[in-house]
C-alpha cells in the first residue's frame, strides 16, 4: 500500500470512529421502516430509505422496478486502471410474528448488553448499512473513492429472489464489476470472522397422494382402499436410504469435487462438534458414520423432509384411514448440480415408484462457488483481517443458499460471502440482534476493503 493510500485509509478509519453515533442512528432510521416483503408492508418506503441514503454515501442512485419489489441501484465509476466491486445486500425482512416472543417491539431498535435487538438489523439491514456507512467515510473524507463502486439492493430476498435472476441477466453491462461482495447470514464461529466462497444450492417440492374421497374408519375400511400415507411413506424409503444415501438415479452426475485448495480450507475448519450437536439437543451424526461434519455441508448434497402431514394429529385416538398426504422436500445441492435437472430426475422417479402421486415443484436456487485460488482472495481476507482484528475462517461452500449464482454464473464474477453477524443473530427468529461491536468492525472491514483493492493493482 503506498503511503498515499495508507493515509487516506487511515483518515478513513478515522472518519468511521468519529462517526460511529450518526452510522448508529442511521441505522435505527432503516430498522424502525418496516418492510416485510411476503406481506408487501413498507417495502417501497424502505426502498425509498436505502436509496437517499446511497446518495448521501456518494453514489447515483435509483430505484429500478421489477414485477415484484423494486431494486435499489446505486454507482460510481472507477478511476482509471482501479477494478470495480458490486456490494449487494437485501432491503426486505422477515415477518416478525410472534410478537409476543420479543422482548422489545421489532420495530423499535433497542440496544441491550451490546447488541442491537430489531427484525432486520442481522438479515439484512445492519449488514448492508455497514457498506453505505463506509462509503460515505470514505467520500466525506476524501471526495470519492479509490475504487469504482456500484451497489445492489433487492426487496424480495426474503420470499426467494423470484426476479434477481432475471434483473441480473438483463442487466449484465449495469452491473459488470470485477468482484462482488455480500455481507449476510451469521459467522461460524464468534471469535473470528468468517468468509464463504460459495453456497449451496437448493429443489423445493411437494409431494402429494390421495386415496378415499373422504377419511374412513379403519376398521370398516382397512385392507379395502390404499392409505396415502403409506404411499407416501414407500416412495420416501425409495429415495433415501438407511445409510444415509439418496437413491434418485443421476442425482450425483454432476458433482464437482472440492479443489485441492478448498479441500485445505476445508481440513482446517475447527468445530466442538459434540457441544455443537448438544445445543440442538443431539447426540451423534446420523449415518453415514464415514461422513466428517464440514464434509456433509460443503461436499454432500441432501434430501430432507420438511414436513409430512396425513390424517388425525389431535389429543387421543381416531381410528381412520386419511383420505390425503403430504409431505414437503428440500434437497440442497452442490457445484455444480442444476435445479431443473435435478427436478426432473425427481419427477422421474416419482413416476417410477409412485406414478399417482403429484409433485409440485415450489422453487429453486443454484449452487455457487469461487474458487480459492481467485486474485482477489488474498485481498479480501486482508481486509477481513484487518477488519475484526483476528484470522477469518474460510469455508469453501457454505451450508445455507443465496442467490449468489447470479454473480458467479450469469455475471461470470467472483463473490465473496462475509457475514458481520454474531452466530447467534436469531435471524427469522424473535429478538434478531447485531453484536454493536460487530456493526462497527463491518464499517471498517468494508472500509479497508475498498483501499486493499486500490492497491492490489498499483
Amino acid at each position: 500500500m503506498t503511503s498515499t493510500s495508507a493515509q487516506h485509509l487511515s483518515d478513513v478509519l478515522a472518519a468511521c470512529n468519529t462517526n460511529q453515533d450518526r452510522d448508529l442512528s442511521d441505522l435505527f432510521t432503516l430498522l424502525s421502516q418496516p418492510s416485510i416483503s411476503t406481506q408487501n408492508i413498507g417495502v417501497r418506503e424502505c426502498a425509498g430509505l436505502v436509496k437517499g441514503m446511497l446518495e448521501q454515501a456518494g453514489l447515483a442512485t435509483r430505484l429500478i422496478e421489477s414485477s415484484g419489489h423494486p431494486f435499489v441501484y446505486g454507482d460510481y465509476p472507477a478511476p482509471s486502471g482501479a477494478p470495480t466491486i458490486l456490494f449487494y445486500g437485501h432491503y426486505d425482512v422477515q415477518p416478525p410474528d410472534p410478537l409476543e416472543a420479543w422482548v422489545s417491539p421489532p420495530f423499535e431498535p433497542t440496544i441491550r448488553n451490546g447488541r442491537i435487538y430489531a427484525r432486520g438489523v442481522g438479515d439484512n439491514k445492519g449488514q448492508f448499512f455497514a457498506h453505505i456507512a463506509a462509503l460515505r467515510a470514505w467520500h466525506e473524507t476524501t471526495g470519492g473513492f479509490p475504487v469504482g463502486v456500484k451497489f445492489l439492493a433487492e426487496g424480495e430476498e426474503e420470499c426467494g429472489s423470484p426476479h434477481i435472476e432475471e434483473f441480473v441477466k438483463a442487466n449484465v453491462g449495469l452491473l459488470d464489476c470485477d468482484l462482488v461482495y455480500t455481507a449476510d447470514g451469521p459467522m461460524l464461529d464468534d471469535d473470528a470472522p468468517t468468509i464463504a466462497y460459495g453456497v449451496r444450492g437448493m429443489v423445493y417440492v411437494e409431494l402429494r397422494a390421495t386415496g378415499a374421497s373422504n377419511d374412513l374408519h379403519s376398521g370398516n375400511w382397512g385392507g379395502l382402499v390404499p392409505n396415502p400415507a403409506w404411499t407416501l411413506t414407500h416412495l420416501l424409503a425409495t429415495m433415501f436410504s438407511p445409510e444415509g444415501e439418496i437413491l434418485i438415479d443421476g442425482f450425483h452426475d454432476d458433482i464437482i469435487p472440492v479443489s485441492p485448495a478448498g479441500k485445505a480450507a476445508m481440513n482446517r475448519l475447527k468445530l466442538d462438534q459434540q457441544a455443537t450437536l448438544a445445543s440442538v439437543g443431539v447426540q451423534k451424526l446420523p449415518a453415514p458414520e464415514s461422513a466428517s461434519y464440514f464434509s456433509r455441508t460443503i461436499e454432500r448434497p441432501t434430501c430432507n423432509i420438511a414436513g409430512f402431514t396425513s390424517g388425525y394429529d389431535g389429543v387421543g385416538s381416531k381410528t381412520i384411514i386419511p383420505a390425503e398426504a403430504v409431505v414437503k422436500m428440500d434437497f440442497r445441492l452442490v457445484p455444480d448440480q442444476d435445479p431443473d435437472d435435478i427436478l426432473r430426475k425427481i419427477e422421474a422417479h416419482v413416476r417410477t415408484h409412485a406414478r399417482d402421486v403429484e409433485i409440485i415443484p415450489m422453487g429453486g436456487m443454484r449452487p455457487s462457488s469461487t474458487p480459492l485460488e481467485n486474485r482477489f482472495v488474498p485481498v479480501v481476507r486482508a481486509a477481513v483481517q484487518a477488519g475484526f482484528g483476528a484470522d477469518p475462517v474460510e469455508i469453501p461452500i457454505a451450508g445455507g443458499s443465496l442467490p449468489d449464482a447470479v454473480w458467479t454464473k450469469d455475471l461470470g464474477r467472483p463473490s465473496f460471502l462475509v457475514p458481520y453477524a454474531n452466530r447467534d443473530e436469531a435471524n427469522h427468529s424473535p429478538n434478531e440482534n447485531l453484536v454493536l461491536e460487530n456493526f462497527y468492525a463491518g464499517i471498517r472491514t468494508s472500509a479497508i476493503l475498498l483501499a486493499r483493492l486500490a492497491t492490489s493493482v498499483e
